[in-house]
């Protein structure tokens, strides 16, 4: 089949290369336009168009797709579309152009996490599975027919940026499954549910603050699900101190306050503590705990995030 790929991001890429090395044909690639990366604000392509392009495929970008790509669209003559974190909601005009419409590559089992960062809240919120669902895209949010659907287990430590990989992974097999048996004629679509739809809002960089007035499973979670963005972090003298790895230890304390620092730095937990691993303070480099003690005495019971 003739297929027009959407997408922005790194998840988006393999996807994207497992459609290419298929017998299907990608007429054109679709994503956000270039954006202004980094302290010196350098205009940069996504990595899906940097890939795109590395492939001589045809590249197109819209501010507002569904104002201003329709007619290019409509002349690709494609049988059907192919979203993947592309960034923008699709107008009906835009579902209805080819064929066998719009199918998006969506990275929970829904109908649980509609929405964006579902890898991030899955881990955040302490899951033990999750996966990857091919559905036909709809007007609503994450709420088409599912089409194909599997899972996968979370390491007891994996962060979401391993997450990312594994899942980007198991999305490119399975885009390709869907295409071949929407080309077949033997998919069977199925409704979701809503009664048990959840949704995930977009994460922000205040969603990283560490409380330590809850457990410390749940912010070991919390830490494992915002690296590598955007990052678990507390507050040490008045600066920004980023958490990027802990790991749950049984000691017990006040919420908050650092019960040993001779070579480790563990902070209680309103149930047990963190032992920090990795971490970085506002104006210095990433590096160890015990590194960064080296040149810092932090005396037992500091309260960390004042």
């Amino acid at each position: 089949m003739k297929v027009i790929y959407f997408g922005t991001p790194d998840f988006a890429v393999k996807p994207l290369e497992r459609i290419i090395e298929s017998n299907h044909q990608v007429v054109a690639v679709v994503t956000q336009p270039d954006k202004p990366v980094g302290r010196k604000a350098i205009v940069t392509p996504c990595q899906v168009k940097a890939f795109a392009l590395e492939k001589g495929l045809n590249v197109l970008s819209y501010d507002k797709v569904s104002v201003q790509g329709v007619n290019d669209l409509k002349n690709l003559n494609a049988d059907i579309m192919v979203t993947c974190a592309y960034g923008q909601i699709l107008s009906q005009e835009v579902l209805n152009i080819t064929k066998h419409g719009v199918i998006n590559v969506h990275a929970s089992l829904l109908p649980k996490y509609r929405g964006s960062s579902p890898i991030q809240w899955s881990i955040i919120n302490g899951d033990k599975v999750t996966g990857v669902t091919v559905m036909q895209t709809a007007l609503g949010v994450d709420t088409g027919d599912i089409l194909l659907q599997k899972q996968l287990e979370i390491g007891k430590t994996e962060t979401a940026g391993e997450l990312f990989e594994r899942l980007s992974v198991l999305g490119a097999e399975l885009i390709v499954e869907a295409l071949n048996q929407i080309e077949r004629g033997e998919i069977t679509p199925v409704k979701q549910n809503d009664a048990l739809a959840t949704h995930v809002s977009m994460l922000k960089k205040e969603n990283g603050r560490l409380d330590f007035s809850k457990s410390s499973e749940s912010l070991y979670n919390l830490i494992r699900g915002l690296n590598p963005w955007p990052v678990a972090f507390t507050t040490y003298e008045g600066k920004t101190l980023k958490v990027y790895s802990a790991s749950i230890d049984s000691r017990t304390g006040n919420a908050g306050e650092v019960i040993s620092s001779n070579g480790e730095l563990v902070v209680a937990c309103l149930v047990g503590s963190l032992v920090f691993n990795d971490i970085q303070l506002e104006g210095s480099k990433k590096m160890t705990a015990k590194e960064f003690l080296l040149g810092r005495k932090i005396p037992v019971g500091y309260v960390l995030g004042k």
